[in-house]
């Protein structure tokens, strides 16, 4: 049985890039495909964060001979999505990419009503990582990824979404929201264009997960009030994000694509529509 699951789950040697690999959910995706085997690229705009988290998942890895290497990058624009998929050249095997994982993101929130002058700033700033460098760096990675004949482990596109993506938080939240809808729809689009050349594009819309971005929704509601809403009552961890996005970088996800996956704790599967009182009479 064990070796069994371990043909269908594992991604040991697979080669992996991770865009916003240096911290919350791109660090945790990182660590946990290093302790799985994979061969992991990690990048972010700051070399100082990157080289911190290299450290930091190589003096905790379960795996004895991690391979983990780090680019510093800008993916939030056209430019910088093709030079990062220029230098990723240095780091893969016949030059092969396995599984790229679009997790770099940005959030920015302000009131409609407020003039501070940011509202423009704010929305171009999230629109282009969140959705422009999905799109801009996955056109770019594709000649590393496609494959000339049809196979049981196809490559892989794995995009962050959000449940933010199908239902907005009540934060004014806009640019972020939207850009994660358009990762959602980006998703399913680029499944049906990719799979003639067997790589399968899917994403993960987390819940909400603890992590520096997040920190901003503070303003709003406190973690525990989000846990208390949230049916399954805790918030997403490192486990929840890593076990989704093994399955869909290994042969057990082979035949699917075009998927968007909750990994929210039942936020958006679970939702009631509050009734008045005359209704429950």
């Amino acid at each position: 049985m064990s070796a069994s699951i371990n043909r269908l789950f594992g991604v040991a040697k697979k080669t992996v890039l991770i865009t916003g690999g240096s911290r919350g959910i791109g660090k945790m995706l990182a660590t946990g495909y290093v302790n799985a085997g994979a061969r992991v690229i990690i990048s972010s705009r700051s070399e100082d964060a990157l080289l911190e988290t290299v450290e930091s998942i190589k003096s905790t890895t379960e795996n004895p001979n991690p391979e983990l290497f780090h680019i510093a990058s800008n993916v939030a624009s056209r430019e910088g999505c093709e030079q990062l998929a220029e230098d990723v050249k240095e780091f893969l095997p016949d030059n092969r990419l396995d599984v790229l994982l679009n997790n770099a993101g940005n959030a920015w929130g302000e009131p409609l009503d407020r003039t501070s002058g940011k509202m423009n700033w704010g929305w171009d700033r999230v629109l282009d990582l969140n959705l422009k460098g999905v799109f801009y760096l996955t056109r770019a990675c594709l000649p590393y990824m496609k494959r000339e004949s049809q196979s049981d482990d196809p490559s892989r596109i794995i995009n962050i979404g959000s449940v933010v993506g199908m239902i907005p938080q009540s934060a004014p939240t806009h640019a972020y929201d939207v850009s994660k809808a358009g990762v959602h729809h980006l998703t399913k689009k680029l499944s049906h264009d990719l799979a003639p050349h067997n790589i399968t594009v899917n994403a993960l819309a987390p819940g909400f997960v603890p992590s520096k971005m997040s920190e901003g929704l503070a303003a709003y509601a406190s973690f525990d009030e989000i846990a208390k809403n949230t049916p399954m009552g805790r918030l997403g961890n490192e486990d929840d994000m890593v076990g989704c996005a093994i399955y869909l970088s290994s042969k057990a996800s082979a035949w699917t694509t075009g998927v968007i996956i909750n990994v929210d704790g039942g936020a958006v599967g679970g939702m009631q529509i509050p009734l008045a009182s005359d209704d429950l009479e």
